[in-house]
């Protein structure tokens, strides 16, 4: 063979050679974070007896539904580590350019990632939790055999039903919307417009759900904090918190082993096992605040408290910093690439420490977002609960950290947390190069987070300065009121 056709044949064995690299890490990376999900979803889930025949059938259901949210909530882990993992390889590669061993780390394995994790999530929110959740409630058709082919057709039926539902309804929207003829007749290609259009809404309403619920969580990470550590003794006396607690403790107990006397003492039995186990918590978190050590008790909480506070000012001020340049440089709005740049620049301007940041405060917002999913009011009920939570519910959950997670990278790019473009088709949004959707965006951030933080802080400290002088145990006034007779 001659030299040339050598090279050739060289080039082609290293880009095959490369390209069974990357899917071998991309299924690696996959294949451990489903079974991370998988003991997640297995704590929570609520178990069922499956014993006689007829439940072999409800028992399949049940593991093919796992199954499927495993899935996705894999690839919500995915979705959240996509774009920290992404900065982490630009860092190594400007620091070990050469090295032998981190050759593994190009851009193609990052663009790799950032396609598979769109392509994952349209899967999963267009057809695997909607047919998970039609699985579970299938029953068959009426007159035809039961068994798991009939609840699959059942579910393929009701979901090709709600597919032109749905298709429609996008479509008479962007018709509406786009009075240009040329682009909605581009509606009719399915593969390249329609998808990513409905993805592209779908990003969307993710990145509002983040922007309603992350300023929330924000403030209540103080509060979530406060509960997992032990709080400092200011001006308060635990013994004799202590005492209280153990005696109304105690009189509650006499009364439920009293047993029930009366009918109106067997009416509030239920009432008084719960105030009984509502004082038995209290008491055990009072015992565990008292026997706790002072660099516990006295270095944790207000180290906790410090850190929260540095990374929630430095969030809101770096999206107040994007929004001003936002109105004097047209680079820092938010857009996508086809190839990834990496090992080139730093994507901060404080080198690693400003990437290592950036990551913090990923994870932060991330976390953030979904203590205040979890806290607003609509979305309180989908709160799971360790080994009593149905499957509708675990299916709720995972859709909603699926839109939360996918819509991560859009959402800190667009407040200008990291400088790394979006990769692949996550930049294909249309709504990202309106300037007036992101300015208004982050303005909108800026003012809720600062919002929530000032009504956080100076209801907090007012509670606890009440709590530290003893007030709250003043008697109120009650103001008299004449209440007009009733008749019997």
């Amino acid at each position: 063979m001659e030299p040339a056709e050598l090279d050739v044949l060289g080039l082609r064995e290293q880009l095959f050679h490369e390209r069974v690299r990357e899917c071998l890490i991309c299924t690696l990376l996959f294949a451990s974070l489903y079974i991370l999900c998988h003991f997640i979803i297995t704590r929570f889930k609520k178990h069922a007896d499956f014993t006689t025949v007829e439940d072999d059938e409800d028992a399949a259901v049940d593991r093919i539904a796992l199954s499927m949210c495993t899935f996705t909530l894999a690839v919500s882990l995915g979705a959240v580590l996509l774009l920290p993992f992404s900065i982490v390889t630009n860092e190594v590669l400007l620091l070990f350019p050469h090295n032998y061993y981190i050759q593994w780390l190009n851009g193609s394995l990052i663009h790799g990632l950032w396609n598979l994790v769109f392509l994952f999530s349209n899967l999963s929110l267009v057809f695997l939790m909607p047919f998970a959740y039609f699985f579970t409630e299938a029953e068959g058709f009426a007159g035809s055999k039961k068994g798991i082919l009939a609840r699959v057709y059942e579910t393929f039926v009701v979901l090709l039903l709600l597919t032109l539902l749905v298709l429609g309804m996008v479509w008479v929207a962007s018709a509406i919307v786009d009075e240009d003829a040329g682009s909605r007749e581009s509606l009719y290609d399915l593969w390249e417009y329609y998808l990513p259009y409905l993805y592209s809404c779908i990003s969307l309403f993710g990145v509002l759900l983040l922007l309603l619920c992350t300023p929330v969580g924000l403030s209540r990470m103080f509060t979530v904090t406060g509960k997992l550590l032990v709080k400092p003794r200011l001006l308060e006396d635990l013994d004799e918190q202590l005492n209280c607690t153990r005696f109304e403790e105690a009189a509650l107990s006499r009364k439920i082993s009293a047993g029930p006397t009366s009918c109106w003492l067997s009416l509030s039995a239920a009432l008084l096992r719960e105030q009984f186990l509502a004082i038995q918590s209290r008491r055990l978190a009072l015992e565990l605040r008292r026997g706790a050590s002072p660099w516990q008790r006295n270095l944790a909480y207000p180290l906790a408290m410090l850190c929260l506070l540095a990374l929630t000012g430095i969030s809101v001020l770096v999206v107040c910093f994007h929004t001003l340049e936002l109105l004097l440089d047209d680079a820092a709005m938010p857009r996508g690439i086809q190839d990834a740049p990496l090992g080139q620049v730093s994507f901060s301007i404080f080198g690693s420490f400003g990437a290592a940041l950036q990551v913090v405060l990923i994870f932060y917002l991330m976390v953030s977002s979904v203590v205040g999913f979890y806290s607003s009011p609509l979305f309180t009920r989908l709160l799971p609960a360790r080994q009593d939570t149905p499957m509708t519910k675990i299916i709720g959950n995972c859709v909603s950290l699926l839109v939360l997670s996918s819509a991560l990278p859009v959402f800190s790019r667009t407040l200008g947390i990291t400088r790394f473009d979006l990769l692949g088709d996550f930049g294909r949004f249309n709504w990202l190069g309106n300037f007036y959707i992101v300015f208004l965006y982050n303005m909108l951030f800026a003012a809720l987070a600062t919002l929530c933080l000032v009504k956080k802080f100076t209801w907090a400290v007012r509670a606890e300065l009440v709590r530290a002088f003893g007030l709250h145990k003043l008697p109120l006034p009650v103001p008299r009121t004449r209440q007009p007779s009733k008749l019997c």
